[in-house]
Formats: C-alpha cells, structure tokens, sequence
C-alpha cells in the first residue's frame, strides 16, 4: 500500500512541473492524466490487495494523492475541502474505486473459469458482487486469446447485386445451407437458427439483458455446434448471416 501511494505521489509531483494556477497544461489535459496514468497505476493488482484500503489510515493515504490531483486540475487554494473539488469534479472516493476494480478483476476471472487464481480475498468480494445483483451471476464475452493459423472457414461478403443478378443463391452459396439471426423486442432478446437443407429450426430466448449483437453471436455458435454434431456426407456448409458486425 505505501509503494503504491508513494509511486502516485511521484507521478504527481512529476507532472506538477508541467503546470501552475495560471500556467502550464489546460485542466482537461491534467484530469487526463490522473485518470489515465496516475490513478490506474494505484488500483493496479487491486484485486490482490484491496482489503489493505478500508483501514482509517490507508483511506487517509488514498485521499490525500486524490486531493493533490484535484487541486491540481481545479487550481483550487490549499483551505478548499477535498470533498468538494471530488464532487465539483464528479470524481469517485479512490478506495471505491480501488474496489470497483477489484469486483472486475474477480468477476472477469471467474467468468474464464479461472477460479483457482482467486484469492480469498477475491472471492469474499466476489460472493458480495454476486449476492448484490444476480446478474453478476452470468457470464460475460470475456474470451482466452486462442490463435488459430489454419482456419477451416473462409467469411465472403455478398452485396446485393449477388443475390440479384442471377437466380438461385451465387455461386459462394453451396453445400448445406443455415441462417442465422438475433433480435431484439421490447425487453426480450432472442436468437434464431434456420438449416434449409435438414429442415431444421432452433430458437433461444436470451433473456432482457443480452444485446443484439450478443444474441448474433449466440446463434452463429448454436449453428456451428449443431452442425459439428451432424454426420452429413456434403463436404461444405453456408452459414448465411444477417449482420455484418458478428461475421
């Protein structure tokens, strides 16, 4: 904890060169730079240790880098209350935003199924996430890096003019043929999949908080998966797919 607040003071102090009350970098510029360079370098690895923060002292700490960087963006004089330049500023307390960070962190590894890297600590915090809200409970698109150099698919971009010019499908069109799609109405969210070929239909109810593109990517998987499961003799398969974000 006194590494972390030492090494933002000496950030501060080294940008304090760059500006004054009258001089120096524009206010937007130095609230950027606590923002983006100072205070991500506090809550960094918060996750490991954010219990040491709810301490009187460590909070004191904490305030006090806060304050100096508000006094700098404001130019405010030295008597003004720190309470009120975080609230002129609509800045956050940092030792809740040291805990925000850590709820992410936690949440983030338990959606990658990395459980085994939570620290207690993490998961006390993490439990109290879960039980505010259930819907901490559900996964996120968080995904592992996966390279894969040889992929078996190859994704073609039809403009209109293909599916018009001539009948029937283009040429790109062939073997077993799927569509996909994903909707949103009113407070539900849905996804759809549609095998032309097999006379097939599949139909997921996702609930009211996933996004369109959310419920895209749902039914893209759901056709690959029904597909990778089939023993069909066609050698290729179309997968039509209505948005161009998700493909």
């Amino acid at each position: 904890m006194d590494v972390k607040v030492r090494k933002a003071q000496n950030l501060l102090w080294a940008c304090r060169r760059a500006y004054g009350v009258t001089w120096g970098l524009r206010p937007r510029v130095v609230h950027w730079l606590y923002i983006s360079i100072i205070r991500p370098s506090v809550t960094f690895a918060s996750l490991v240790w954010w219990p040491g923060c709810q301490t009187a002292s460590a909070k004191k700490k904490l305030s006090r880098i806060q304050r100096l960087a508000c006094l700098g963006i404001t130019g405010a004089m030295r008597t003004t209350l720190t309470n009120a330049v975080e609230a002129l500023m609509f800045v956050p307390l940092l030792e809740l935003v040291v805990q925000s960070e850590a709820r992410s962190a936690a949440h983030r590894l338990w959606s990658l199924g990395c459980r085994s890297y939570l620290h207690p600590n993490s998961s006390s915090i993490l439990m109290r996430l879960q039980q505010s809200d259930p819907i901490f409970n559900m996964g996120v698109d968080v995904m592992r890096s996966a390279f894969n150099l040889e992929p078996n698919y190859r994704v073609t971009i039809l403009t209109r003019e293909d599916w018009t010019k001539a009948t029937g499908a283009p040429p790109a069109v062939n073997g077993l043929v799927w569509f996909t799609v994903g909707s949103k109405m009113r407070e539900e969210t849905g996804a759809g999949v549609y095998g032309q070929s097999v006379g097939r239909r599949l139909s997921f109810s996702l609930g009211r908080y996933a996004t369109v593109f959310q419920a895209e990517i749902y039914a893209i998987l759901a056709c690959v998966y029904k597909i990778q499961f089939q023993t069909r003799p066609e050698k290729y398969v179309s997968a039509l797919i209505g948005s161009f974000e998700s493909s």
